[in-house]
Formats: C-alpha cells, sequence, structure tokens
C-alpha cells in the first residue's frame, strides 16, 4: 500500500501543468529565505512572535486522539462563517482543528469560539512547512472556505488521500477571468476536492467552468451566523455617555473611504447638531492614522485603543478594537457598511441586519453580489453612489424612525428567505461525518 501511494504521488506531479510544477520548486528554494520574511512582517505587526513555529509547521500542540477535521479560512470574515458549522460539529464530539492566516482572526479564534477549538496559524506554502504540518496533525477531513487556495497545501493533502471539501465557495468576479487565463492550474487544483459547495449559482458556474468535478449550490454560510456578542457592561458604559445624540456607525472601513465619510459627518452635523460618527476600520491598526486625519480636518476625535470614551464634544469616535462590532451595531440602528465606497467589493452586512440595522452601502458590494441585490431590491439597504447620495441617504434615516423600522424588518425577511446555507452544508457533508463516526464508535469500543 505504501508502494502504491508512493507511485500515485509521483503520478500525480508528473501530471501537474507546468505553472504548479515551477511554483513548488520556488517554493522550496524560497525556505532559506524565510527569516528575512518572518522578520519583516513581525516588524509590520502580521505575525505572532510565539507562534511564530507554526507558520513552519511546528506546533507546540499535541493532536488530540481520534478523528480530527481541519478547517480552514483565510481570515476573520472565513473563520466567523464557518462558526455555524463549528458548533454542530462540537455537537457530534468531533475535534476540530482550525486555521488561518491572520492576527487579526486569531484574536477572533481566542475571544469568541470555544477553548476545545484548536487554532494554528496555516503554514507558509512550502512542501517542508506543509509536509510538516500534515505530519503532525494528521486530520480525517480537510474543508477550505470560500477561497483560500494554497497550492502545496491542497496538493500535498490530495497527494495523502486526505478527503477535501470546498464549503462556503466564492469566485469573484475578479478573480475569474484571472483565473480562466490559468485554466490548468487552477483546474488542477480544484479537481483535487471531492465537493465543492458554491454560494450561488454563479459561483456554481465559475467553478464548473475553472474544472470542479462536483459543484452543488448550498449557499452562503454568512447569512446563517448569528449576531455578534456585546459585553453588557461596556455597551451600557457607552450608552450613558452617548444617550440622546444621533449616532452613525460607518463599519469595516478601507482606506479611502474615511475621508468621505468625515465630509458626509461634517455637512450631516449642519442638519443634527449633536451627531456622533462611530468609525470601525476594518483592520484596527490603521485606527491611529484615522485620528489623526480626523485631527487634521478639523473635527474632534476619540480613539478606543487609548480606552478613551466620546464626550458631549466629541464628532468622530474610532473604535479600533477587535470584536466589538456587536458592542456598535446594538448603539445605533444606522450603519454604513464599509468597502462598499473604494473597490474592495463591500463587507458583510448580515450581523448588523440580526441586530436590526438600517443600512447603506456604496457602489462596490461584488463580494455580496446577490445579498445586496436582494436586500436593495426590497429597500432592505439603500446604495449611494455618490457623496451626495452618502448624505442624504444616511440623514433619512436619522431624521425618519419609521422608515429606518420599514427598511430593518425589510432585510430581516430576506436574511431569513436566504438563509439555509448551514442545513445543506451539513446534508452534503454527512457522507463523511458518518465515516468519523463510525471511527470514533470503533476507537471507542
Amino acid at each position: 500500500m505504501r508502494w502504491s501511494a508512493v507511485r500515485r504521488g509521483r503520478v500525480m506531479a508528473n501530471s501537474l501543468p507546468m505553472t504548479l510544477r515551477v511554483y513548488q520548486k520556488l517554493s522550496t528554494a524560497m525556505v532559506p529565505l524565510s527569516p528575512a520574511l518572518i522578520k519583516r512582517r513581525l516588524k509590520q505587526g502580521k505575525e505572532d512572535p510565539a507562534r511564530i513555529g507554526e507558520r513552519r509547521g511546528i506546533s507546540k500542540d499535541i493532536r488530540p486522539p481520534g478523528p480530527l477535521v481541519w478547517i480552514h479560512g483565510a481570515s476573520v470574515g472565513e473563520v466567523l462563517a464557518a462558526a455555524g458549522l463549528i458548533e454542530k460539529l462540537r455537537a457530534l464530539r468531533i475535534r476540530i482543528l482550525l486555521t488561518s492566516g491572520t492576527v487579526t482572526s486569531a484574536a477572533i479564534v481566542a475571544k469568541r469560539f470555544p477553548a476545545d477549538i484548536i487554532h494554528q496559524y496555516v503554514p507558509y506554502d512550502s512542501p517542508r512547512y506543509v509536509a510538516r504540518f500534515l505530519d503532525h496533525w494528521r486530520p480525517s477531513l480537510a474543508l477550505f472556505i470560500e477561497s483560500d487556495l494554497w497550492p502545496n497545501l491542497i496538493l500535498s493533502s490530495a497527494a495523502r488521500r486526505l478527503p477535501m471539501v470546498l464549503i462556503n465557495g466564492r469566485m469573484s468576479h475578479r478573480s475569474f477571468p484571472r483565473w480562466r487565463r490559468l485554466t490548468g492550474t487552477i483546474s488542477a487544483l480544484l479537481g483535487r476536492f471531492d465537493i465543492c459547495m458554491a454560494q450561488s449559482q454563479v459561483d456554481a458556474e465559475r467553478f464548473t467552468a475553472l474544472g470542479s468535478r462536483n459543484v452543488i449550490t448550498t449557499g452562503n454560510l454568512k447569512l446563517d451566523v448569528p449576531a455578534p456578542p456585546a459585553d453588557p457592561a461596556k455597551l451600557e458604559r457607552l450608552m450613558s455617555v452617548t444617550r440622546g445624540r444621533p449616532i452613525v456607525v460607518a463599519a469595516s472601513t478601507h482606506p479611502g473611504e474615511e475621508e468621505l465619510l468625515l465630509e458626509a459627518h461634517r455637512t450631516l452635523a449642519g442638519f443634527f447638531p449633536s451627531l456622533l460618527s462611530v468609525i470601525v476600520p476594518r483592520h484596527p491598526d490603521r485606527g491611529e492614522a484615522i485620528a489623526r486625519t480626523v485631527v487634521a480636518s478639523g473635527l474632534r476625535v476619540a480613539l478606543r485603543s487609548r480606552e478613551e470614551l466620546p464626550t458631549a464634544t466629541t464628532d468622530i469616535y474610532v473604535a479600533d478594537t477587535m470584536g466589538e462590532l456587536g458592542v456598535f451595531y446594538r448603539l445605533s440602528p444606522v450603519v454604513f457598511m464599509g468597502g462598499s465606497l473604494v473597490a474592495h467589493g463591500g463587507q458583510n452586512p448580515i450581523e448588523a441586519i440580526k441586530l436590526g440595522a438600517s443600512i447603506v452601502h456604496g457602489p462596490h458590494v461584488f463580494n455580496f453580489t446577490d445579498v445586496y441585490a436582494a436586500l436593495d431590491s426590497v429597500g432592505g439597504a439603500k446604495r449611494a453612489d455618490t457623496q451626495e447620495a452618502l448624505v442624504k441617504q444616511l440623514g433619512q434615516w436619522l431624521a425618519d424612525p419609521a422608515a429606518r423600522e420599514l427598511s430593518a424588518a425589510a432585510a430581516a425577511r430576506v436574511v431569513e428567505q436566504l438563509g439555509g446555507a448551514l442545513d445543506r452544508t451539513l446534508a452534503a457533508l454527512e457522507p463523511y461525518l458518518l465515516q468519523l463516526r463510525l471511527e470514533m464508535g470503533a476507537a471507542n469500543a
């Protein structure tokens, strides 16, 4: 059996397109340069110095006995999308290894996930590091979330006959034409997955065109995520110092958006003199830079990372902390969703909607095309293509609570109608989960 596995691995390697064979050689040759890369990323705050070994496939944690399901997502959004699925697997007493690639996602896992979830940083995509990772953890099933497809990670897993499933699969309108130019490469990767579960019919068609063998449409797991939690004491304290003020929350903003939001605040403050705008940057480490921009614009700012609270004279509150969107969504029913005034593709509005928010967004929402189209069509969200439209829509929500409530109710109905991805995902995974339960039963017999 060992000889056949080795032989199969050689056949797979020989059948790879030239691009992947070159990639494997380059990623092997780059290993001696990894200390310099790691040093640079540590300096940029993109790595955790206490856990840098995990990037080389070295772990201080011990693999638990029995079946182990490995779930991989790129960062915060993907990890949170898997929260419901992880809870279902835990209910079956299946152990979970969760990997991601960012410091922020690791912080979210530590804050919001149960302690028995094993989190590791995904290894750098070198054959040596990947082999160490797989040798140590020996996963029973691999679930990749959305589109974080590292070639060596996929090819090495397939060579070990590890069952792999792509869940909540997404192929954006920007990525699709790029991969079409490298069809052989992406086909060799997608073809290693047993199943590709796509978020939408459009995603399913794109994955099929790129070489996925077994594609089904299960929907978007992000529609089934629970509302984010909030620390009651922190929420009450914020509400007490802002009571009576109209508030707009700008969630998950990206560079280039804050300047537009500051101008919108300045105009709106002429109609709502006590207006407070809360800016929650997608990347909290940008807080200091945003605060400097606010000061340069002549507005008064408070910074949450400094443990400051807004005072009666604060114009802009920069909420540059991790995992507190649940607090701010509960603070105000008027929410602008970031990543949409610039060509980022928009951020997920579902959590805000589940907490009763009225949503305003810009024109760039291609990351959630179906969701925003459904919301906009029934008035569950409002699109603002220009600065003038942004001011007008935010002003309408601030001035008209009845209109806000109608919009929030319409949005909640859309989310309910589009939900169900978790149940469909679990149904598609049932053959794998049954096998794991059988293995668990045999081990306990």
